[in-house]
């Protein structure tokens, strides 16, 4: 790779070791990639600490969070001081509520440390959103704004709605961008990869929440890590549903960019959304497609009494918590089902600033923040069967915790978390 004077006083360690080693990360990794250069970027959401179980396990025999951050974002088995961030930097989802940590089955000890850890790292410039939908809380980046983000669901979000550029980075090169404000130039920082692959003809309607997902399951599968293009989309979809959408089909396939035209920010029209492409694969999405995608979502499920109901993944907007806690108000979660909301924390203080926290524990519910049953390993004890609304969670649960997995629309969970029984069908 072609580096600057800036970036080779970086690589000679002219401002310290820290981003000498960074750097040399950076262009190991550019190299791999095929990149001729690297891209300013002052917008990384990464992760520091000790947000999984194995992290957290070498960070208990490591000496102190350098330790971590030297092996984890550096890839250096030398203890290097963390230093003060370069980039706006931003801490992706965490491994625990340390509010919660009683109900999630934590050891006091694990809270503690990752509190100890925010501590250490925000005093170093990492501002604590500890959520998968920084988008949601403050961190929205412009259209054609160079990022470096982890986090599938937040990558696809940032480039299709939002129209900034970025790949889906890892631990280690979000670290070393965030120490040095660079990162390589290659995949969707460039316009020509950006541009649509595959045009799908929808063919039924797609209105509600979990009919995205389900669009999104099926398009993941289909195209993999290619660029679908959205047409006959008859009903302008919110937030929500643009969020749900990618997750899935980020989760099924490795989906970082779709267009819709009329809709997201590179596709004003048909034609700019394929960018002039002349091998364009067309597709269809119908009633078939919709009924295969919401089978392999149930097709882990057996048992109909449901144990634990999982909401918020991604993470909950206030929208969300506001309709969950219609449906739930007035009722009771069943003696055996637990049910857990999880959004940003500071999303958590506008729902307990208007009422909605207590709506929701007045119903035997919890909402909870900074992680998920996926990234946190957490569950309630004995869980064997779940449900969700979300595409991405019922991909991932199965296969990580072990646990059956229905999915299917909010009001099915909230009625399945009330019932202690699954009844949710396709509609």
């Amino acid at each position: 790779m072609k580096l600057n004077a800036a970036e080779q006083a970086m690589l000679d360690g002219d401002q310290g070791i820290a981003k000498q080693k960074a750097m040399e990360l950076l262009l190991k990794y550019g190299e791999a990639l095929g990149a001729e250069r690297l891209v300013d970027t002052n917008n990384v959401v990464g992760t520091v600490g000790t947000a999984t179980p194995f992290v957290r396990d070498y960070a208990a025999k490591a000496s102190g969070f350098d330790a971590v951050f030297s092996e984890f974002n550096l890839d250096s088995p030398e203890v290097i001081e963390t230093p003060k961030f370069s980039a706006y930097t931003c801490q992706v989802i965490h491994g625990v509520d340390t509010e919660h940590w009683q109900i999630q089955g934590i050891a006091k000890e694990v809270a503690e440390l990752q509190t100890r850890g925010e501590e250490y790292f925000g005093k170093r410039g990492i501002n604590m959103l500890a959520t998968c939908t920084p988008y949601q809380v403050g961190n929205v980046p412009v259209l054609g704004e160079h990022c470096a983000w982890m986090e599938s669901s937040a990558v696809v979000y940032c480039n299709a709605v939002l129209g900034a550029r970025t790949n889906t980075e890892g631990r280690e090169s979000t670290g070393a961008a965030g120490i040095t404000g660079k990162i390589p130039y290659w995949g969707y920082h460039l316009t020509e990869n950006r541009r649509g692959t595959h045009l799908v003809n929808i063919e039924c309607a797609v209105d509600d929440m979990m009919d995205w997902g389900l669009l999104g399951y099926h398009l993941g599968e289909v195209v993999q890590d290619d660029v679908p293009v959205l047409s006959g989309i008859t009903s302008h979809p919110n937030q929500i549903k643009l969020k749900h959408f990618g997750a899935a089909a980020a989760s099924s396939g490795g989906v970082e960019m779709f267009h819709i035209p009329g809709v997201t920010p590179e596709a004003q029209s048909l034609e700019a959304a394929l960018g002039g492409g002349t091998r364009i694969e067309t597709l269809k999405y119908g009633e078939a497609e919709r009924r295969r995608a919401y089978e392999a979502l149930n097709s882990t499920a057996r048992d109909r009494e449901v144990d634990f109901v999982m909401l918020g993944c991604p993470h909950s907007s206030i929208e969300q918590i506001w309709l969950a806690s219609r449906l739930l108000e007035g009722r009771r979660v069943h003696e055996n089902t637990q049910l857990w909301i999880f959004t940003p924390r500071s999303i958590k203080s506008i729902a307990d600033r208007n009422g909605y926290t207590k709506i929701i524990a007045d119903a035997g519910a919890v909402l909870m923040s900074d992680t998920c049953p996926a990234i946190g390993r957490v569950m309630p004890k004995g869980t064997r069967v779940v449900a969700t609304d979300s595409a991405k969670q019922a991909h991932y649960l199965p296969a990580i915790m072990g646990v059956q997995m229905w999915f299917g629309s909010l009001a099915d969970c909230v009625d399945g978390a009330v019932n202690g029984r699954w009844g949710g069908e396709l509609r």
